[in-house]
């Protein structure tokens, strides 16, 4: 595990003491998340499906804040490090978004936080482009997918990451997303890179018995001690500099191989299930730990129809959470367009931004906005 020398305690404590008082002591139940993303991982240009790097690095973090106070969140989830590898604060370990305007992180959580708004941050365990074309040798290329096998050093590298972001910038915690060692798709194998054939010995104390002869539960286990020896890393990164900071999960599977029996379930602070539906955030309650904030998802990949999950995420006391990539600018449209019209004249994200702006202002889902 990383060695966190004095100055970087220092420099928390430092930190902390300038943060904004407004938001300094709030605790957020499950109940009252209220959590939006204007995510942007995806867009043209790069050499996936993610952005290129430097777009939308004009972003204002003015704009975005008031954005965001407008829908009524009070959780924003913005970005640290987006899966093209470039951070969106200066003067980082990682290089920044290139042509970044402002220095977007920081201010986002200073306005978020005089708002009363808690500002979480964002890494993509699996998949970093930028990590895959300077390391080729770890990973699977820099498809959009989990390409990354969880080395120690990949690990070192996404710890100090995490640790740097946490104390340069303030944010409140971060969402880890594609907690997976290998591509996240199923029926995709594992490649067996010399670096996982070393990584096997490390797991499974044993010698790696060949590519032909590893079988499919044995992947598993493999892919499942991965996986748990990634989270104690981030954990241990994470809270070493920051014991209060809120680290939070997004699964698009909750029942996923690699996360069956995980006791990431009951250290996490906050879960989320990304496919959105309640019967799955109801069979993991039993599971989750004491202090484990559960959320849900609206999303237009998952098909969720947002008038139904809203109802009942709120009936059982679950948090609320969608994202959508920008449509203009780095923005999306404001909110006169969501509560001008009823929430079933709009189609895909802007019926969920629809549903939950009425949801967050804790208006009738059936109010529509008279000028």
């Amino acid at each position: 595990m990383l060695k966190i020398i004095s100055v970087v305690a220092v420099l928390v404590a430092t930190f902390a003491s300038c943060t904004n008082q407004k938001n300094k002591n709030i605790t957020l139940n499950a109940k009252d998340i209220k959590a939006f993303c204007i995510d942007f991982n995806w867009g043209e240009g790069g050499p996936n499906a993610f952005a290129k790097p430097g777009l939308w690095a004009d972003a204002n973090p003015e704009q975005h804040v008031q954005w965001y106070k407008d829908l009524g969140v009070n959780v924003i989830q913005t970005f640290a490090v987006s899966c093209n590898g470039y951070a969106w604060y200066k003067n980082g370990i990682i290089p920044e978004q290139p042509g970044l305007k402002h220095d977007f992180l920081p201010e986002v959580v200073r306005l978020g936080h005089q708002e009363g708004m808690k500002v979480m941050a964002y890494f993509c365990v699996a998949s970093n482009t930028r990590w895959g074309l300077k390391h080729p040798d770890e990973s699977y290329g820099v498809p959009a997918d989990g390409h990354i096998p969880l080395t120690l050093d990949y690990l070192d590298f996404l710890g100090k990451s995490i640790q740097d972001a946490l104390v340069k910038t303030g944010i409140d915690g971060f969402m880890i997303d594609w907690l997976f060692h290998g591509p996240i798709h199923p029926g995709k194998r594992l490649l067996w890179l010399p670096c996982e054939q070393i990584m096997w010995k490390e797991l499974m104390q044993t010698e790696f018995p060949g590519k032909e002869n590893v079988s499919q539960e044995q992947e598993d286990e493999f892919a499942r001690r991965s996986v748990a020896r990634c989270w104690e890393h981030i954990r241990h990164s994470a809270k070493s500099v920051n014991p209060d900071c809120k680290i939070w999960l997004s699964c698009y599977d909750l029942k996923h191989s690699q996360m069956v029996g995980s006791k990431i379930f009951k250290e996490i602070d906050w879960l989320m299930n990304e496919a959105g539906d309640i019967a799955t955030v109801k069979e993991v309650q039993s599971i989750i730990g004491d202090n484990t904030q559960l959320i849900t998802c609206l999303a237009n990949w998952n098909n969720a129809d947002p008038k139904e999950v809203v109802p009942a995420a709120q009936e059982i006391g679950v948090g609320l959470y969608g994202f959508t990539k920008p449509t203009e600018n780095s923005l999306l449209p404001s909110m006169d367009k969501y509560l001008a019209k009823p929430i079933d004249d709009f189609e895909g994200d802007e019926k969920n931004i629809a549903t939950l702006v009425r949801a967050f202002k804790g208006v009738s889902l059936e109010y529509i906005e008279k000028k």
